[in-house]
Formats: structure tokens, sequence, C-alpha cells
């Protein structure tokens, strides 16, 4: 819970962090600007005991001065293929829990492992695996990004494994992931895309647009549908056009649409994301990393499904073609340039990178805002926006050290 408890004073010496998931001593982190769904609050606390955020601070309770940071609540990643050198799409258990931790190091509290397109018996075996590491709480779920999709915005998809959507083999895949499939990218306008929406939605798994060479009417028709998510908006679709507008105007106008935005300078530039928080607003967009294995790692030569990726100066392409594979993105990165770069409010930001992901996922009743009652999920920031401590679930994944 925030409260101005006073004049926003100066950390002195350092502070030693306790684990409250460990020790179950409750902890007061004090006078940071803590960002709330209503916004920033001067010389704010939030009270953590156990692994919830409470409303008020017990007797036991230890004080930290956090003053001069700030405090917002963990990252949601709704798009995120892996980082550390591990693939969410063909890493080992272990491997894949490098690439959670990795990101859970950059603020990422919650995170949707995205899987690439394979053939269906490797997708569904993989989603196997990656339902276990759910049903221990490693991950919030999966999203299976193709084989349904366009060969003519394929991006770093191999082309030769894609195939329609058809109802029956999107099931295959809701079913193999054993309750935990959080999103399904397709291109709409294929041979079965519709029916595929519709199917999607009556079992609660969102249906994204995405790889798509859609008109603008057969986007709206999707939409209709129950489609509720553009993948990474703008990339691997129709440009803008005048007189054909696309699938981007009907993604950016119709309010039931959430639209995910790539925020490393390379995917957008400022003013596309600029138009997509004009005509969304704020509440409708979600930043992802739709990170490869390279994130937090660095250069190198490295497989995305199939294909061989080249990652140079952080710029993931595929090695043949060239085309942008992915990211290297972080949370953070993407948080700090949305206020330094691109003069988004702070609570703009914590609202595109916690709350509105958090929502579309329908975890919002845990997670994305920093309120009594959810996990103590949060990411401490200094006044350059650099991360200098991730909790998750009461525990610190980075811990502060204050001074």
């Amino acid at each position: 819970m925030a409260t101005a408890p006073g004049a926003r004073g100066t950390a002195r010496g350092t502070t030693d962090i306790p684990q409250p998931a460990t020790d179950r001593t409750p902890l007061v982190l004090s006078g940071a600007t803590v960002v709330l769904p209503t916004g920033p609050v001067e010389a704010g606390q939030v009270v953590v005991d156990g692994t919830r955020i409470s409303a008020a601070a017990p007797e036991n309770a230890q004080v930290v001065d956090v003053s001069g940071h700030y405090l917002v609540p963990g990252f949601v990643d709704l798009h995120n293929h892996g980082g550390g050198g591990a693939s969410f799409t063909s890493g080992t258990v272990e491997e894949v829990l490098t690439g959670i931790a990795t990101h859970r190091r950059h603020g990422t509290t919650t995170l949707v492992a995205s899987t690439v397109t394979g053939d269906m018996d490797f997708l569904t075996h993989r989603a196997g695996l990656l339902s276990e590491l759910a049903e221990q709480g490693d991950i919030a779920g999966i999203h299976f990004e193709g084989p349904f999709i366009s060969p003519c915005r394929k991006g770093a998809h191999s082309e030769e494994l894609l195939r329609d959507p058809d109802p029956a083999e999107v099931r295959k895949l809701v079913d193999a992931a054993r309750g935990h499939a959080k999103m399904v990218t397709l291109a709409t306008e294929l041979p079965g895309g519709i029916d595929s929406v519709r199917l999607l939605a009556e079992h609660g798994v969102i249906a994204a647009i995405g790889h798509t060479d859609a008109t603008y009417e057969q986007t709206v028709q999707a939409i209709d549908a129950g489609a509720t998510v553009a993948t990474h908006l703008f990339n691997a679709m129709p440009a803008l056009g005048h007189r054909a507008p696309g699938p981007i105007a009907a993604l950016l106008e119709d309010e039931r649409v959430t639209v995910e935005l790539i925020n490393d300078g390379v995917h957008l530039h400022p003013a596309a994301l600029e138009l997509a928080f004009h005509h969304a607003g704020a509440d409708r967009v979600a930043f992802i990393t739709d990170a490869m294995d390279a994130a937090g790692f660095g250069d190198g030569r490295y497989m995305l499904g199939p294909l061989e990726v080249e990652v140079a100066d952080g710029v993931a392409r595929l090695v043949e073609g060239g085309s942008i594979a992915g990211s290297t993105l972080t949370l953070d990165r993407a948080f700090k340039r949305a206020v330094t770069v691109d003069g988004l409010p702070v609570e703009a930001a914590v609202a595109a990178l916690s709350a509105n992901p958090a929502r579309l996922l329908g975890l919002a009743d845990r997670v994305g805002s920093l309120e009594p009652g959810k996990d103590a999920d949060l990411v401490l920031l200094d006044e350059q926006f650099e991360v200098r401590g991730v909790m998750r679930r009461g525990t610190w994944v980075v811990a502060p050290r204050l001074g």
C-alpha cells in the first residue's frame, strides 16, 4: 500500500534487505515514488508481508529507506521466446528455467513462454513440457506463435512448416497445454482462421492476429469473431495505407483489442509508437520483448526453431534472408526507453508493462499493480530508471544494497 509518511529523505549508509518469504519478517519499503494505478505517489511506501502486499505494516515490520527510487509493479511479458542463451521452444527444462531467471533479473516477474513454428507433434510435446513449468508457477502459460501464420508474412518462421489454421489442429495444441494455453497467434485470413478464432474464444484462449496479410475488412471480421490481441503491431503485417488501411487501422481503432509493441528502437520508429498510444490509448498497449535466446546473453549465432540467427550489436536477424528474428530486449530496457526516449509518463509505461498484460491474461487480481492483497512482485528503479532491485512473491530476485 502506498502512503505519504512525510518528507522525502536520503538513504544513508548501506541497508541489508531481509528475505520476507524466507524469514517472514514483514518489510516496509519507504520513501520511494510508488507508481499506483491512480498515478505516482511521492514519498510513499509498500508493505510486504510474506508473499503479498499488505494494507498496513505490522508492529514487527522492518522499515527500509528507498528514497530517491521508484517502486513499480513487476513486469508482465505476454510474448517471450527465451533468454540467457536458452530457448523456450527447444531448450531443456533447466535451460528454460535459465531463460526465465534471466528475465526475472530484469524485472519480469510474470512471463508467458512463446514457441515458434514447428511440426505439430513437436509442438504438442513441447506444450506438455511447458505445462509442467506452468503448473509449478514458473511461467504464466504458453503462447503458440505459429504454425498457423501467413507465408507472406512469415518473418523468422520456417515456411515449409507453416499450415492453415485448421480448428481441429488448433484444438490439439490447446488440449496439449492442459489448460495453460494463454494465446495463439493466427493469420486469421487463412482458411479456417475465423473458425479457429471462435474455437479459441470458446476455450478462454486469446486469439491474436499476427504474421498476417489480412485486409482491413478481414481483420474486422476476425475481431468480431473474438480476436483480442495484435501480435507485435506493425511488424509482420501490411503497412498502413490510405486506400487499403490493412490490419493496422482495424486493430488500432477497436476498443476490444490490445496491441503488442516491441519498444527496442529497432522494431518501431518512435513515431509509430506514438501513433499506437494516440489511437489505442495507454489502456490498450502491452509492451512485449519477443525475446530470443540472446536476450541478456550477447551477440553470436543462435537457432530460432530450425532457423539460424546472427545477433550483432544486439539486433537479431536470420542468417539466410536477413529478416529481423525476434529481439534481445528485456522489459527494463523497454521501460527506460518509454520514459526517457518516447516521453511517456511513468504511469503509462507501468500500464503497458504490468497492468494491461496482467488484465489480458486474467491475472489482474494477483499481479500488475502495487495494491494490498496482490503478490509482492515489484521492481525498484533508480532515478535513471535502472533496475536496483526485483522482488517476486516476497523474495528478492535482485536484492538491493542501498547507499
